[in-house]
């Protein structure tokens, strides 16, 4: 580095089609939206200027959710099943194709999903759902899109399923953080997702529709030209830019597996100057932590900052991605001999955990990647996901204004986790030496807060079996796979 710590190597190209990503497509507006609360409401209002096509590839869909609770009173539905129903009601061309996975019945009861709560759909013959069940036994379908008329689309971690609305502040006891019908309290839930235009979506429109040839076996037309639109009111986080779409997907039915996340991943590691800033669900991924390793051990390699739930949503992925994470971790420390890793979990005032199922990079104030997977095996190319990624080039015009608003993003996202102004970040920042580590310790409080992450002791049982995760977080699809037997109380999930 030179004498203001600034690498003076030029600046890698990390996407690249064909290796990792699938596609490069022009978003001439691109906002990153923080929390379901937002999402939620945003979906609600932007897509009734829908007119020919909603696409929704998901996870999870629950219709008995509310989408925006701040509009009671509203002639608009606000729970989601009705509200699908008001559009195709409203909007005499509209056509609305809706693809969950098909997680199986025995589970579906414990997730309270779509299929047993269609009521709402079946009046119309113009809302489509069906379940994927295209893919290896043990894998699952994880995107989580939106598109509509090719002319908007949201692409990230947020299902629009129960137990996901929150509100940035993550109310240690929020009254609306309930279950839709059985009123069951919800802990407090960070999530992020984005919403782009332009090329961009019209290229996730197209991976929709693939999504929903494989999985139903018929084509689904592209909707005519229709007008831009963009949600009223929502400010971009970028303009003008270009926007990797990279993919997971395995081998399945004759067709070769996708690994586009894990190369681009392991080129973000490497290519990392000051910070690798990372927020996901898991840290589970034997490859992605072995390149952090070797990061770690340069003298001059750069920090990279973890923020993880304090653990995983329920038993079974607890004892497979908690242990994985405690092995993963020992290894990860090991290496950090010049003290350039944490791994943090955020807590609300009152000291409750807030769950994490975001899933972020940023990588110095050069790259942005929002999207659906996880730092687990799974996400690598077990499971299907979809990531977005804006990469400021070297060469870019406008470079030194996108690297302000990518870096503006991690301060608001630190500022959420410890409770404090964006601006006390950047202070602190800019007083720790630009170290991010520095900056969250000095900021730290006993709060709403970012509490550094302690991992068990392993028993016997979970270092021998579970060591290299195989039964539940595989690295590609096998033979070997067997569902696992589940504990007498079926915990509500989350993925």
């Amino acid at each position: 580095m030179d004498g203001d710590g600034v690498d003076a190597r030029p600046a890698s190209d990390i996407l690249r089609p064909g290796d990792t990503c699938w596609r490069i497509a022009h978003a001439d507006r691109l906002r990153v939206i923080v929390d379901a609360a937002d999402y939620f409401a945003t979906f609600r209002s932007v897509a009734q200027e829908a007119r020919h096509s909603l696409l929704l590839i998901g996870w999870d869909f629950d219709t008995r959710i509310e989408l925006d609770r701040a509009d009671g009173h509203s002639e608009v539905p606000n729970r989601l099943g009705r509200f699908l129903s008001w559009l195709v009601r409203n909007r005499p061309n509209l056509q609305i194709h809706m693809l969950e996975w098909d997680v199986g019945l025995l589970l579906a009861l414990g997730r309270g999903s779509t299929p047993l709560r269609v009521a709402d759909l079946v009046s119309s013959k113009r809302v489509r759902l069906q379940l994927d069940h295209a893919h290896p036994a043990g894998a699952a379908h994880h995107q989580k899109i939106v598109v509509i008329d090719d002319v908007l689309a949201f692409c990230g971690g947020i299902d629009m399923t129960a137990g996901r609305w929150d509100t940035p502040a993550h109310q240690d006891h929020d009254p609306l953080r309930v279950s839709p019908t059985l009123g069951w309290r919800f802990p407090p839930w960070h999530d992020v997702t984005t919403v782009v235009d332009g090329d961009a979506a019209r290229a996730l429109g197209d991976l929709a529709r693939e999504r929903w040839r494989r999985a139903c076996g018929e084509e689904v037309a592209p909707p005519p030209p229709t007008a831009p639109i963009w949600p009223e009111g929502l400010v971009p986080t970028l303009e003008d830019v270009e926007v990797g779409i990279s993919r997971s997907a395995p081998d399945y039915d004759g067709r070769d597996g996708v690994r586009e996340i894990e190369a681009l991943y392991l080129d973000i590691v490497k290519s990392a100057r000051r910070h690798l800033y990372i927020e996901s669900q898991y840290f589970a991924s034997r490859r992605i932590a072995e390149a952090m390793a070797e990061r770690l051990r340069e003298p001059d390699g750069p920090e990279i900052v973890v923020v993880n739930p304090l653990s995983a949503q329920g038993w079974l992925e607890e004892e497979a991605m908690g242990s994985a994470r405690a092995k993963l971790l020992r290894m990860v420390r090991r290496a950090d001999r010049y003290g350039r890793f944490g791994l943090y979990t955020p807590v609300a005032k009152g000291g409750t955990p807030i769950y994490v199922h975001a899933k972020v990079v940023i990588m110095d104030d050069r790259l942005l990647r929002v999207g659906s997977s996880n730092l687990n095996n799974r996400s690598m190319g077990f499971d299907t996901e979809c990531d977005l990624t804006v990469e400021v080039g070297p060469g870019d015009p406008d470079g030194a204004n996108r690297r302000r608003h990518i870096a503006a993003l991690r301060a608001d996202l630190l500022a959420e986790h410890l409770g404090v102004r964006p601006d006390d970040v950047e202070v602190a920042l800019a007083q720790a030496g630009g170290f991010l580590i520095g900056a969250i310790e000095a900021l730290r409080s006993d709060g709403r807060s970012l509490v550094p992450f302690k991992p068990p002791e392993l028993n016997a049982l979970e270092e021998e079996v579970l060591a290299e995760n195989e039964l539940l977080d595989p690295e590609r699809a096998s033979r070997r796979w067997r569902p696992l037997s589940l504990p007498k109380r079926l915990p509500w999930s989350a993925a």
